[in-house]
């Protein structure tokens, strides 16, 4: 072989040179086979204004590992990377940059501003693609893509033109998200929910004409300025009267109507509430129903407007505290409670997010959800675990119209151009760019200021990203995708939204299984954020520890859909295994080097111990199999995990140790050829976890394949199935941990060898410890090992430890140095004497038990009896080595 690995495993000096190998050789790379079968991943996009965090390093890694392990198996393996243009974020950034240059986005204007964008991009966009290579990410990064590239922008003004021109987009006034620091809409994937301290506040309204009032409970007093109506339910006995008449709307002096409505809840609060069309998506709903006006009384920045009266220009929560003084003045506030609450806040800024009706561009989802729906009903879209289907099959089944306007400048502008002159609206791509208005022939349009929601692009990825709305090979080579793979906390908004727009534009669904996980949190449990300033950086866990440790703590334990706790001392655990993979591996190769080991043997040559390990092998790559093909990752593991340090390393290896030191021995041949089929075998398994450590091992140790990447996939062989093996040697094994644990209770140091007698009617049972002498005797420090069908000759005083159909026996006189022991026995028996005397005179004396705590005089009794038990048995075994 000529090549050997370095006496220590030091992952910074070879990850970043193996992963250049990996590129350089386009292992990575996948083109259109016919010949093979393809299996295609798209990433998740992540922000260009992202850095790697532990989400995405899960992400990640539970993608590479799938990648890797079809690679192996023989598909054309595709894994596409790319990077969202995510335009609110990176809005945000290149202001605030533009800001600290002393430069007004206004200033520059939007072209000027654009190119600031575009520069940003370019310097910094490809931060997290970078780091992504560093946990070892095999994708095809010749196919990366951005959503703002020249395909992706074509894909999204294809779909826009096409939804419009079936009617599925509209422009209209709807209730929107609004966030009054970025002044823009925003999706529901951008609101984030978070319990807040508030109130609500109880207030008249008086019934117009009568001395009567109804009482209203909100948690929002400001947008009664905007109020169009109250509502009861049309059967709430309490308010029958009242429907049809009049209510005076307190501060605004106005008359608004009682109307009937099943939206109000009977049973919740006084069964009164108000109505606000222009400030409420529910109350809009009921507006609309009611044919009420909407009355927007707020500007984009949360100030009131010009309709707010005495109020105007006051900020939201300002003409709060002045309405309710102001109503507790009048007479009409009843009462303040304090009421926990969920309010959106924007996932950018933090701020809470406005419910206001706006003029926007919407998709009409009801048609759209329709196949959606279908798809995981019959069985084409499957979600793992299940218990997603409830979510997901929740959210399409109540979905409201898609808000997709968004009022900034970074991201794809609306293809809608607007005749200056007579206000027809044209939609278009931009290379079919209107110039003469086709309803009343004016020369002169102008484009609608608004981008897109950033939604509506990764909406397309998994097919804009092979080449649609071209017809390329690719696309029909690659798609639908096989699995996406993405957090429980975006499943509704991305994956809903893929889902219809595969169906919608390639007529079937874009990928046949969607893999769910959970977060990573902190070791106590908390989500990782700034705020508690409890974030651990992937990138330092891989300097410290190497990113093989990082992968294998990630995915260790890991079950699809749950969350999962980060340990810095799980990390050690694991650079630990990847120490035992490494220098189990130099041991194994060290006797390599002093023998040839063939490529083929003859399986009758290999003893009990070849087979059973063998047979190991063979049934974890099938058990492996399964579990991978079931998306259960941490399950496989586990599996392999347990088999290398235990079977292999712990057991196997310590079994053949006399074999390979006795150069004697006619079985070395045998035991060289399953070490390294083993070891082969192993790596291989384990490669899609921990890719770097099993590639450098793996081409230091053969050299008929040049990488562990491309290598095949271990098969289950029937010719290596050795159940009898398995099972002979697993009595073995169960033996040795009966003599270890009788010795460990006797405190018999390793080094103290004694005779070990195995006693067994059964002749299989007597065969199988005659077959495996050599490797029992080392492993069950025996001097020597006699095996018998009866108990004939065996001392009284002999330890034993009994297994199925057997019973192990060693000499007493062996394992322990009787004069040794009952001198030790003398000295415990005087330590315990003074302990009894002690405890003994504490609770015979009246002072201490009548002053001291019961739970002091309690802990002394139970001193008392626990000595007393330990005396009896000293005194037991002194009487009898006595005797």
């Amino acid at each position: 072989m000529g090549k050997e690995l370095e006496k220590n495993y030091d992952p910074k000096a070879i990850e970043n040179k193996l992963y250049e190998k990996w590129l350089n050789k386009k292992y990575f790379s996948a083109k259109v086979d016919k010949k093979k079968k393809p299996f295609t991943i798209v990433m998740p996009p992540p922000n260009i204004t992202g850095k790697l965090h532990m989400g995405h390093a899960l992400d990640n890694t539970l993608q590479d590992i799938l990648i890797r392990f079809k690679r192996m198996q023989g598909f054309e393996a595709l894994w596409i990377p790319g990077t969202d243009h995510a335009s609110i974020s990176t809005e945000v950034k290149v202001i605030n940059k533009l800001k600290d240059q002393g430069i007004d986005k206004r200033e520059l204007g939007r072209e000027g501003f654009l190119k600031a964008t575009w520069e940003w991009k370019e310097e910094y966009g490809n931060t997290i693609t970078s780091q992504l290579k560093k946990i070892g990410s095999s994708c095809d990064w010749d196919r990366e893509r951005f959503t703002m590239d020249e395909g992706c922008s074509k894909a999204v003004e294809k779909v826009f033109v096409n939804l419009y021109n079936r009617g599925y987009i509209y422009k209209g006034s709807r209730i929107i998200n609004w966030c009054p620091v970025c002044q823009t809409s925003i999706s529901d994937a951008e609101v984030e929910h978070e319990e807040q301290a508030g109130h609500f506040w109880h207030i008249k309204y008086p019934i117009v004409g009568t001395d009567e009032f109804v009482e209203i409970a909100t948690t929002r007093p400001e947008t009664l300025l905007g109020d169009s109506a109250v509502a009861v339910h049309p059967e709430d006995e309490r308010y029958q009267h009242l429907i049809g008449k009049k209510v005076m709307l307190p501060l605004v002096n106005k008359e608004i109507p009682v109307v009937a409505d099943t939206y109000v809840d009977k049973e919740f609060g006084t069964g009164v509430v108000k109505i606000t069309p222009a400030h409420d998506p529910n109350d809009f709903e009921v507006g609309k129903r009611h044919n009420l006006p909407e009355i927007n009384v707020m500007n984009d920045d949360a100030t009131i407007n010009e309709r707010g009266g005495k109020y105007a220009g006051m900020d939201r929560y300002e003409a709060r505290k002045a309405m309710v003084a102001d109503l507790d003045a009048l007479g009409l506030l009843v009462k303040v409670e304090d009421h926990t609450h969920n309010v959106g806040t924007h996932d950018r800024c933090k701020t809470t997010v406005e419910p206001l009706i706006k003029q926007q561009w919407f998709v009409k989802m009801e048609e759209l959800a329709k196949p959606a729906i279908e798809a995981l009903k019959n069985g084409d879209l499957e979600f793992i675990p299940d218990r997603f289907d409830k979510t997901y099959l929740h959210w399409l089944e109540n979905i409201r119209d898609w808000c997709i306007s968004r009022q900034l400048w970074w991201g794809h502008r609306i293809p809608a151009y607007y005749c200056d002159k007579c206000g027809e609206i044209v939609i278009a791509k931009e290379s079919e760019r209107p110039t003469v208005c086709p309803k009343c022939g004016h020369d002169h349009l102008t484009q609608d200021e608004d981008t897109l929601d950033t939604w509506f692009s990764s909406a397309l990825w998994p097919f804009s990203t092979l080449g649609w709305p071209e017809n390329t090979e690719e696309l029909d080579y690659f798609y639908p995708t096989d699995v996406l793979v993405t957090g429980y906390d975006i499943i509704f908004f991305w994956v809903i939204r893929m889902v219809f727009s595969g169906y919608e534009h390639m007529k079937q669904v874009p990928f046949h299984k969607v893999l769910i996980h959970g977060l990573v949190r902190d070791s106590e449990g908390r989500k990782m954020s700034k705020s508690l300033g409890n974030g651990i950086d992937p990138l330092e866990v891989i300097d410290s520890y190497g990113a093989d440790a990082l992968r294998l703590t990630l995915i260790t334990g890991n079950a699809p859909g749950n969350d999962m706790r980060f340990y810095h001392e799980r990390v050690e655990a694991s650079r630990n295994f990847a120490n035992k993979v490494w220098n189990a591996s130099r041991f194994i190769m060290m006797n390599i080097e002093k023998a040839e080991v063939s490529d083929t043997i003859d399986l009758s040559t290999l003893t009990q111990a070849d087979k059973w390990i063998l047979s190991k092998v063979n049934t974890l790559a099938k058990d492996v199999t399964d579990n991978l093909d079931k998306f259960e990752l941490g399950i496989a593991v586990q599996k392999i995990y347990d088999f290398i340090w235990e079977e292999f390393c712990d057991w196997y290896i310590e079994m053949v140790k006399p074999r390979l030191y006795n150069d004697e021995d006619e079985t070395k041949a045998a035991v060289l050829w399953t070490l390294k089929t083993v070891l082969i075998n192993s790596l291989k398994l384990l490669h899609p976890y921990m890719p770097f450590v099993t590639e450098e091992i793996f081409c230091t140790l053969q050299d008929k394949e040049e990488s562990i990447m491309i290598s095949s996939w271990p098969e289950f062989k029937e010719e290596w199935n050795f159940e009898a093996d398995e099972e002979a040697v697993e009595i073995i094994k169960t033996a040795v941990k009966g003599i270890r644990n009788v010795r460990s209770e006797m405190n018999v140091p390793p080094s103290k060898k004694a005779t070990v007698i195995v006693v067994s009617e059964s002749e299989k049972v007597r065969t199988i410890f005659e077959d495996s002498k050599v490797f029992f005797a080392t492993l069950g420090y025996a001097s020597e090992v006699k095996i018998q069908a009866n108990n004939e000759g065996i001392s009284p005083d002999a330890v034993s430890t009994v297994i199925q159909d057997a019973t192990i026996y060693m000499p007493f006189a062996e394992l322990v140095d009787i004069e040794k022991e009952i001198e030790r026995l003398e000295k415990e028996k005087a330590r315990l004497e003074g302990e009894l005397n002690r405890v003994k005179g504490m609770l015979s004396n009246e002072r201490f038990v009548s002053k001291a705590p019961q739970a002091k005089i309690d802990e002394e009794k139970a001193k008392l009896e626990k000595y007393a038990n330990m005396m009896e048995q000293v005194v037991e075994r002194l009487n009898h080595f006595k005797a």
